[in-house]
């Protein structure tokens, strides 16, 4: 009567995926232009070049640095070059736009890189909850990557999934 427990889920041979492990490495810093801008809505170019001159461009040291203007305002595609160009000796990354479309653009660069072939025929749990900012986006892609090659996709933990999708079995 004493049969021994078995660890169903470790013993199903399904592969758990975290795309909090493609997060984005380093800090995030920012950098509105919003700031800089006379009542919030025009940059003038000599006040602006001097702001960025007296800047202290150091703390952005090894950090992702997002540039972008939270205002309605028009500002010129060569102030985000500017910025750029003193940001560049300091930052890891310099990216144009904010947070939601940063971690967005990173996770796909990330995901591009991913060989879905490596998952032919595996049964796949995308984890679902996670600590870290990771964009609905990024699991539209790796469900489009992997989906080719995988016999069966779920999203959640391996203990309680949603299926996603599931290969059909071939008739012999």
């Amino acid at each position: 009567m004493d049969k021994p427990l078995v660890n169903r889920v470790a013993a199903s041979g399904l592969i758990t995926i975290n795309l909090e492990d493609f997060f984005p490495e380093g800090e995030v810093a920012t950098f509105d232009l919003k700031d800089y801008l006379f009542m919030e809505l025009i940059l003038k170019e000599k006040d602006f070049r001097e702001a960025l001159k007296a800047h202290d461009w150091s703390q952005y040291q090894d950090k992702n640095l997002l540039v972008y203007c939270s205002t309605d305002a028009i500002v010129p595609i060569w102030a985000y070059m500017l910025v750029t160009a003193y940001a560049e000796p300091f930052a890891r990354r310099i990216f144009q736009g904010d947070e939601e479309n940063f971690y967005k653009v990173c996770f796909m660069e990330a995901l591009a890189q991913l060989d879905g072939a490596e998952y032919e025929q595996k049964r796949i749990v995308i984890k679902g909850c996670s600590d870290k900012p990771v964009p609905p986006a990024a699991y539209v892609d790796l469900t489009r990557k992997l989906r080719p090659f995988a016999q069966s996709i779920m999203y959640g933990e391996p203990c309680s999934t949603v299926p996603i999708f599931k290969r059909p079995r071939k008739l012999k």
